[in-house]
């Protein structure tokens, strides 16, 4: 593309796409939005769905409103993707946060053996960093509303296109102000300077070194199964512990040139892999390999997720709520994981409202008058020193018992408080009727918020199976009392049988509290999140299933793994059609091409032999 173009004559394509949630290699396209702008105006719109390998997870369908039947029966990728480079061509890309954007598509395209056409690229986001400084957030429907732009439908391809498209257009004007060409506007929309990566000391050593020198270990026994690496020095020393669904390209990353790591990088020696049926056994495995080896190129394990426990724990004078990252380790009781501190913060506050609650720390400090809440009706206050604490417990357990049943928290505490309005009419108490009734109007709005199942991690007993990203082989869990009592790969019948009798030989864990040792607390962690977002195959353990249950279930698992990759296959399989029925038309477009110049030719020579005997009459 011509870079000197002058960039009031340019045309753009303003770009939004949705992907399945994931990172890395396992990110894939969703949906597509183009707007075609010119001028300053908006004109052609296009927008697909797109299938995907994998299946989505219950939060990203929540969050876009894509569901999975939605990409079921949407084309592959290789199908629709040459129409859209076709739309590039000539064309300026516009994306906000056009970095994302950008990366997402090439992976798809070279995922789907399709070259990429490299147009040249705009952000909305720095375009609004240059020429509205005042706009307070630069995320795209703030942004939007800033300029007066009414933003209906966010988290779509093609609404959220136009929209960045129209937040494009308000600020066209200032930028031809600024540059002539296009080549202009993106050197005066490229950084100052570059990013210099954050400095580390997590191998003791200097800051990260990007495109510093590394020795390539031997990477030719690893596999590109999910499971974990452990990176070695020369004396045998595990310096770094990492895991994918990729072992092998996941480890390569860490030694190419633009790589951005520590020192232990330039030490590695040799890397060992260990492999697992699933991404699931690949954080578990990783997470105990870290606390075991203790690499120092890994930091201290860090909950990158927004997930949280509402949790009490039983082991200190007149407990209290909490919201932690992960379940409590001792005697005690954890709901969750909960998406969203804020949520379960104000989940919390309800629950010490109507129960009367403490709503100070753990440590109870003494005083000689009631706090606000204890003024206001909300709270014992034991901090009084006159409470007695089988009142106090007695409420606790009230409040507990909602969470630790075989049902939904949720929908047993909206119908604790209906039980408690109607008491309070039939003793006309109408204000604590009216502000109870208040009170459920607000949970309402904020379990719905939440999402799921709310309910005390031990109180779920089950067998888990992971699926293998390809399909094919499981990674079994066994989740009793809110542990992790046993996991590997999925075996045969009698071995399944065996482990499962053996998980439930001291009972299902079910009950008003449970007890997790804190080493047990971080598998308990990365099993119950990533079942949170993923959708995998459950069994109830909570009446001691017999082997014909057991071998139903995973027959039934079986079965629909194999009915997903035979119709993964089949969309492959069908999307070779349309690039031979291409070619074909590109030849038959070659043909008529020729058989017209033939016929021109033709026409020629007959005009000359009538000129030729023209002239011989």
């Amino acid at each position: 593309m011509d870079l000197d173009r002058p960039l009031a004559s340019a045309e753009f394509l303003v770009v939004d796409t949705e992907t399945n949630g994931l990172a890395g290699d396992a990110c894939e396209l969703t949906e597509i939005g183009a707007v075609l702008v010119g001028g300053g105006e908006l004109h052609d719109r296009w927008e697909t769905l797109l299938s995907v390998r994998r299946p989505l997870s219950r939060g990203i369908q929540r969050f876009t409103g894509i569901s999975q039947t939605m990409v079921d029966d949407a084309p592959p990728a290789e199908m629709m993707l040459p129409e859209f480079a076709e739309q590039l061509k000539g064309r300026v890309l516009v994306a906000h946060s056009a970095g994302f954007d950008r990366r997402v598509l090439i992976q798809a395209f070279a995922r789907s053996g399709i070259p990429w056409p490299s147009p040249p690229s705009l952000c909305t986001v720095a375009l609004a960093r240059r020429f509205h400084p005042l706009a307070r957030q630069r995320r795209l429907q703030p942004l939007a509303e800033s300029l007066g732009i009414d933003v209906e439908i966010t988290h779509r391809a093609l609404a959220d296109a136009e929209t960045c498209a129209r937040v494009f257009c308000a600020l066209f004007g200032r930028l031809c102000a600024n540059a002539t060409t296009i080549r202009d506007a993106i050197a005066l929309l490229r950084p100052a300077r570059p990013r210099r990566p954050r400095a580390t000391n997590t191998d003791g050593g200097t800051a990260r070194v990007r495109g510093a020198r590394r020795r390539l270990p031997d990477l030719g026994g690893l596999t590109d199964d999910p499971g974990v690496y452990v990176v070695r020095n020369a004396e045998g020393q595990a310096i770094y512990v990492g895991k994918s669904v990729s072992v092998r390209s996941r480890a390569r990353a860490h030694f190419v040139p633009s790589a951005a790591e520590g020192a232990w990088a330039a030490q590695a020696e040799t890397v060992e892999h260990e492999v697992t049926n699933s991404e699931l056994g690949a954080l578990v495995l990783e997470s105990r390999l870290v606390k075991r080896l203790r690499p120092p190129g890994n930091v201290r394990l860090k909950h990158v997720d927004n997930y949280v426990y509402l949790r009490c724990r039983l082991d200190i004078a007149f407990p209290v709520l909490e919201v932690a990252p992960g379940p409590a380790p001792g005697h005690g009781v954890s709901v969750g994981p909960l998406r969203g501190r804020a949520l379960a913060v104000e989940l919390l506050e309800q629950l010490n409202s109507l129960f009367g609650l403490r709503h100070c720390g753990r440590k109870l400090r003494l005083r000689p008058w009631p706090s606000a809440y204890g003024q206001m009706g909300r709270c014992l206050s034991p901090c009084l020193n006159d409470l007695d604490p089988n009142l106090y417990r007695r409420r606790l357990d009230d409040a507990l018992a909602l969470f630790t049943g075989r049902g939904d928290g949720g929908a047993a505490l909206l119908a604790h408080i209906d039980g408690q309005m109607r008491e309070a009419s039939a003793a006309e108490r109408f204000e604590r009727a009216a502000w109870l009734r208040r009170r459920r109007e607000r949970l309402a709005v904020l379990l719905e918020r939440l999402g799921g199942v709310v309910a005390a991690s031990h109180a779920r007993p089950r067998l888990v199976l992971a699926e293998h990203p390809r399909g094919g082989r499981f990674d079994a869990f066994w989740l009793v009392g809110g542990r992790v009592v046993d996991w590997g790969p999925l075996g045969d019948l009698d071995d399944v049988c065996a482990r499962t009798v053996a998980a439930l030989r001291g009972g299902d864990g079910t009950g008003a509290t449970t007890s997790l040792a804190p080493d047990e607390t971080d598998d308990a962690r990365i099993v119950a999140t990533w079942l949170a977002g993923h959708d995998a195959a459950t069994l109830d353990l909570a009446r001691a299933p017999g082997a014909p249950a057991i071998e139903r279930f995973v027959a039934r698992t079986r079965e629909l793994s194999e009915a997903r990759r035979e119709m993964n296959a089949a969309r492959r399989a069908a999307a070779q059609p349309t690039n031979v029925d291409a070619d074909a038309r590109a030849a038959n477009g070659q043909a008529t091409d020729a058989g017209a110049a033939n016929a021109q030719a033709a026409n020629a020579q007959a005009a000359n032999a009538q000129a030729a005997n023209a002239e011989a009459a």
